[in-house]
C-alpha cells in the first residue's frame, strides 16, 4: 500500500537516513522548513520540524542520527542548505526543542546555490565531523563542524533573507557556545551539481559538474601536494561520459552516486544518458556501460538502493511523461543494466522533484516528492 503525506507546501528535497539505527527516518525540505517523518508500513508520522525561512536546496543526514523507534536516547541530526546560500545544522533530542545552528555565512561561505551536500568523515571517529557542499559558485567546500578555533562568521553577504530563522542557536552540547565551522575550499572550473561520499572511504569525494563530468577528489591531501599552477585540488580520477562532454553548451548537469555495497561501482545520469563505472576495471575513465534515460533528457537524479544494492533509480523532472521514476537492475557481471521498470506516480503536469530509497528491511521502498505530497511506495511484491 502506498503512503501519501501532504506536507502543505511544495517539497523540493527528499533524503532518507541510511544509518543502521535510523532506517525509518526521512527528511523533506520545503519552501521554508525541514520536516522529519518516521515511516512505518502504513503511515508517515512527523516527529520534528525545523523552520529555516528559505527554500531548502539540499539535505544530508549525520551518521549520529538514531530513530525514536530504536532507542529512548534518540537523536535527529542532519545538515541543510537553503536558497539564500546558508547552511544549517539541525538537531533534536528527547525533551529538547528543535535546534537550528546556522553557519557558512559571509566571505567564508558559498556565493551560489548549494546543489548537494554529504557527510564525509568515513568509517572513523570523524564520521559526523565533516560535511561537504557543492555549489553553482564552482566551489566544493568541506566544513569542519568541530573546529579547534572559533572564527566568527559574518552575516550572509549575498543572501536575500538576512534574518536568522526562529529557533536558530549558537550553543553546542550542554549549552556552551559553539564554534563556527571552518571551511576547506576546493575550486573547480565549472558549477558543481552533486557531491557524494561513501561510508567505507575516509578521504574520497565523488563530484559531478554542470557539464556532466565526474571526478574523484582526495579532499584530505595537503594543498601543497598539488602540481604548480593547478587550478583545483588534486583528483584521484576523472570520469567522463563522451556523449555528455560532446554536448558542449547544451550538456546537462550530472548526478552521481556510489553503490552502497561496493565503492568501485558508480552510477551517473546526465540529461538523456546514464553511465555505470567499475573502478576495479578502469578503461581510461570511460564508463563500463551507458544507455538512454528519458527520451526528453529529463533525468536529473540517481540513487542506489541500500538494502538491495543491485537496484538504482532515476527520476523524470521535466517533459510530458508526468511524475515518473525508472528503477534499473545492474547485473553483477560486467556492470551492465537491464531494462528498467517504470513507476508512474501522477499524470502530467506533475513531476518528481526528488526521491530516495527508504532503507527499511523487506521489499525496497522509495520516497518521492510529487508536488506537496511525499509518496512512499514499494517497487515490488513478495
Amino acid at each position: 500500500m502506498d503512503i501519501r503525506h501532504d506536507h502543505g507546501a511544495l517539497i523540493h528535497v527528499v533524503r532518507a537516513c541510511d544509518n543502521g539505527d535510523a532506517p525509518d527516518l526521512v527528511a523533506i525540505g520545503g519552501d521554508s522548513s525541514v520536516s522529519i517523518l518516521l515511516i512505518t508500513d502504513t503511515a508517515a508520522t512527523p516527529v520534528a520540524s525545523f523552520h529555516i525561512g528559505a527554500r531548502i536546496s539540499a539535505l544530508a543526514w549525520s551518521p549520529r542520527a538514531v530513530s525514536p523507534s530504536a532507542s529512548d536516547q534518540w537523536l535527529i541530526e542532519l545538515a541543510a542548505a537553503s536558497a539564500d546560500f546558508g547552511l544549517h545544522l539541525l538537531t533534536k533530542a528527547p525533551g529538547a526543542p528543535e535546534d537550528v545552528f546556522p553557519f557558512g555565512g559571509g566571505l567564508s561561505g558559498h556565493h551560489g546555490a548549494v546543489n548537494d551536500m554529504t557527510f564525509c568523515g568515513g568509517p572513523s571517529d570523524d564520521a559526523a565531523r565533516y560535511v561537504a557542499t557543492a555549489s553553482d559558485d564552482k566551489m566544493l567546500m568541506v566544513w569542519d563542524l568541530q573546529p579547534a578555533l572559533d572564527i566568527p562568521s559574518l552575516p550572509h553577504s549575498p543572501s536575500p533573507a538576512s534574518d536568522a530563522p526562529s529557533g536558530a542557536s549558537t550553543a553546542g552540547a550542554g549549552g556552551a557556545p559553539r564554534a563556527q565551522p571552518t571551511a576547506y575550499a576546493l575550486p573547480f572550473p565549472r558549477a558543481l551539481s552533486a557531491v557524494c561520499a561513501h561510508a567505507a572511504r575516509t578521504k574520497d569525494l565523488l563530484v559531478a559538474d554542470a557539464r556532466g563530468a565526474l571526478a574523484l577528489v582526495d579532499w584530505r591531501s595537503e594543498p601543497g601536494h598539488a602540481p604548480a599552477g593547478a587550478w583545483h585540488h588534486p583528483r584521484v580520477l576523472e570520469l567522463a561520459a563522451p556523449r555528455a562532454l560532446a554536448g558542449g553548451a547544451r550538456a546537462a548537469p550530472a548526478s552521481a552516486a556510489w553503490q552502497h555495497a561496493n565503492p568501485d561501482i558508480i552510477a551517473a545520469v546526465h540529461g538523456a544518458r546514464f553511465s555505470l563505472w567499475d573502478l576495479s576495471k578502469l578503461r581510461g575513465g570511460h564508463p563500463s556501460h551507458a544507455g538512454p534515460t528519458f527520451a526528453d533528457g529529463g533525468a536529473q537524479r540517481v540513487r542506489w538502493c541500500p538494502t538491495y544494492p543491485e537496484y538504482f533509480a532515476r527520476q523524470r523532472r521535466r517533459g510530458g511523461g508526468g511524475a515518473t521514476l525508472h528503477v534499473w537492475h545492474a547485473a553483477a557481471q560486467g556492470g551492465h543494466a537491464q531494462a528498467p521498470a517504470a513507476f508512474a506516480l501522477a499524470p502530467r503536469p506533475a513531476r518528481v522533484r526528488d526521491f530516495d530509497f527508504v532503507p527499511l528491511a523487506g521489499i525496497p521502498r522509495i520516497a518521492a516528492a510529487v508536488g506537496r505530497e511525499l509518496v512512499v511506495f514499494y517497487i515490488g511484491v513478495e
